[in-house]
């Protein structure tokens, strides 16, 4: 077992001897499996040092070493899907010593990045886009003339949405491109285990002669009257459907081969040059293990997916990083609810696409299965589903993070919001999230959700007031939003009594002179900090939706500067909302936006991403002594 191994001399490493995909394409094949446990030891090395996704990473090391064995990268383009099974391809490609500031400030992604390198052909980090990009690549080789590949390496439960369906659709309908769609399928949920008759199928299907025998079939057959010709495409698709379960992609127009072991680098190779050489669109099913090489994570590979450091010799993964300093976190104080709440209430259904344990819904999942849904990573349908079901009486709760309700938006305003129906989103990791970056960061839920009619956005500012505005939005007869951070809060214990919250209300917490500070959710903190600094008027505003008016107005009559404070970009944010209150009641008082900039912002650790752009007190502060200046 290779998690306790100690390095190997430099004369005995092959890893030592590759900094780019060439160096690796001088190996012999018989060396490559001796690399793959040099690689895979390298990553556990090195993800117990700095954090990030494991398992995942550790179940493509075959696949990753074989793909640029094969192909011409980055002349031929891979696309690797949700993009945190990328760590080997990162090493890989030149990226070894960078490793030690993964996912750290100024280190590099956790993802595929195009800034970062040429062999990240495509940045991923939502899921689902690979087959959609590739194809992109694949049809622009082909209109330029160039004899190139694309390859786009889908699993991890990607294919559950429904853009990878309307992307192989598609592909399936333009037969000249030569695209390779790569189903990593790591959970051993489509096909039955992988045995000596699937891995010669593959490489007897995947070869010239079969291939060749096809297409003067075909041809042949093409002259025959439409139901001979009907009757032995059938028959071809059911012998191969007898053995295999390509019979759907077959019918969506590619070439299915499979399943074959990931991690058989014998299997893997000829695959892969067969393939190579074959034109229109293909698609291949591997078998792969999560955690595979280690057996702690190939045992529980949920909690070894994405881990804090770790002691990789003792075996002790800490998990996800929870960022609660022993308190509990955001996350926590939802799944307690939701279980309180169903308990009270027969009615409630919660929703997640495809996040139980990083939306805390374990508990719930195992108290009430009835009521537990989850749709897979299908956001759209989500939404549209809890429609559907508070059409009829029930109360969905759909527990989604910032950045995936994105791809939920028209859901949302056409399906929920215009019949004014009461589903409740629960938004975790809304606003700066870490280490994942800006892909992953909830950085414009308040902006894109302040415009749509009939719905009720609530900005809890500690963990009591989560867990109350969450009964409120629960109660309310139409949409609503409790949007919460990562990690934990100001420390507040939650009450166990739940009371509703006036909707629309919030509240001065420090009374002070001239500089009045409008805390939205998670900024409260360091609005109460800054007001100590400059004896400022601290408001807590709960509600971007609808926003306290008459609090605004009041602050405005006493004060010379109002301060809006956000952990949301600034344009259209909550911000916008008091400007736009002060504009219509005609009042003349400046209002200093403070949030997010105009710009993605990268990965790092949340205090320090706090620190660049101005949002930790001495930012805050700097800014209103700035906004004070002549001529400001």
């Amino acid at each position: 077992m290779p998690h306790a191994t100690q390095p190997a001399s430099p004369r005995a490493s092959l890893l030592d001897r590759i900094a780019s995909p060439a160096d690796l394409r001088k190996l012999e094949a018989s060396e490559l499996p001796v690399l793959a446990d040099e690689l895979r030891n390298f990553l556990i090395d090195s993800v117990s040092r700095t954090g990030g996704h494991l398992s995942s990473n550790l179940g493509t090391v075959e696949l990753t070493i074989a793909l640029h064995y094969v192909f011409n990268t980055p002349e031929d383009r891979i696309v690797w899907d949700v993009g945190h099974q990328t760590y080997a391809h990162k090493v890989l490609t030149g990226r070894r010593e960078a490793m030690a500031g993964l996912r750290q400030y100024q280190g590099i992604s956790g993802f595929p990045r195009r800034c970062e390198s040429d062999y990240d052909t495509f940045g991923t980090a939502h899921s689902s886009t690979s087959i959609s990009a590739a194809l992109g690549m694949a049809e622009a080789a082909r209109l330029r003339g160039e004899d190139r590949r694309a390859i786009a390496v889908i699993g991890d439960g990607a294919m559950s949405a429904g853009m990878a369906f309307e992307a192989l659709n598609n592909a399936g309908d333009i037969h000249d491109t030569n695209l390779l769609v790569i189903l990593n399928d790591n959970e051993m949920s489509i096909s039955p285990p992988v045995g000596a008759l699937n891995k010669h199928l593959s490489r007897l299907l995947s070869g010239r002669i079969y291939n060749g025998a096809r297409k003067i079939g075909k041809r042949f057959l093409e002259n025959l009257p439409p139901p001979v010709f009907e009757l032995a495409r059938r028959t071809e698709e059911h012998v191969k459907g007898m053995v295999m379960p390509g019979t759907m992609f077959e019918e969506f127009g590619f070439n299915y081969i499979g399943p074959i072991d990931g991690h058989d680098l014998e299997s893997l190779l000829p695959t892969l040059q067969n393939l190579r050489t074959l034109k229109g669109p293909q698609f291949l099913h591997v078998i792969t293990r999560k955690g595979q090489g280690y057996k702690l994570a190939e045992a529980d590979p949920i909690l070894y997916h994405g881990v804090s450091k770790f002691d990789h010799t003792a075996g002790i993964a800490t998990g996800k990083d929870s960022k609660g300093g022993g308190k509990l976190t955001y996350t926590q104080i939802f799944g307690d609810w939701l279980c309180d709440m169903a308990a009270i209430d027969k009615r409630l259904v919660a929703i997640t696409p495809a996040m139980r344990e990083g939306s805390g819904m374990v508990r719930f999942a195992h108290e009430y299965p009835d009521r537990y849904y989850d749709v897979g990573i299908a956001e759209q349908h989500a939404l549209t589903f809890g429609a559907g079901l508070a059409c009829e009486g029930f109360k969905p709760v759909v527990a989604i993070y910032s950045t995936f309700l994105q791809r939920a938006y028209d859901q949302f305003i056409h399906d929920v919001a215009l019949q004014n129906l009461p589903v409740m989103m629960a938004i975790d990791r809304a606003g700066l999230v870490g280490a994942d970056g800006a892909t992953h960061h909830g950085a414009f839920d308040l902006s894109y959700l302040a415009c749509i009619p009939n719905l009720t956005i609530f900005c809890p500012a500690d963990e009591n007031e989560c867990r109350q505005m969450l009964y409120t939005a629960y109660m309310h007869d139409g949409p609503t939003a409790v949007r919460y951070p990562r990690g934990s809060g100001l420390g507040v214990t939650p009450m166990a009594d739940m009371s509703l919250m006036p909707i629309g209300k919030g509240e001065i917490r420090r009374q002070g002179k001239r500089t009045a500070l409008l805390a939205f959710g998670s900024m409260l903190g360091n609005a109460l900090k800054a007001g100590d600094e400059i004896d400022a008027t601290v408001a807590n505003m709960r509600f971007v939706k609808p926003i306290d008016r008459e609090l605004i107005l009041q602050l405005a009559a006493g004060h010379e500067l109002l301060v809006t404070l956000e952990e949301n970009a600034t344009i259209g944010g909550a911000g916008s909302e008091v400007t736009r209150v002060l504009h219509e009641a005609g009042l003349p008082v400046r209002v200093l936006q403070i949030g997010l900039p105009d710009r993605f912002i990268d990965h790092g650790d949340h205090a320090q991403l706090f620190t660049e752009i101005g949002l930790d007190v001495p930012g805050i502060l700097k800014r209103i002594e700035e906004a004070y200046q002549p001529n400001s």
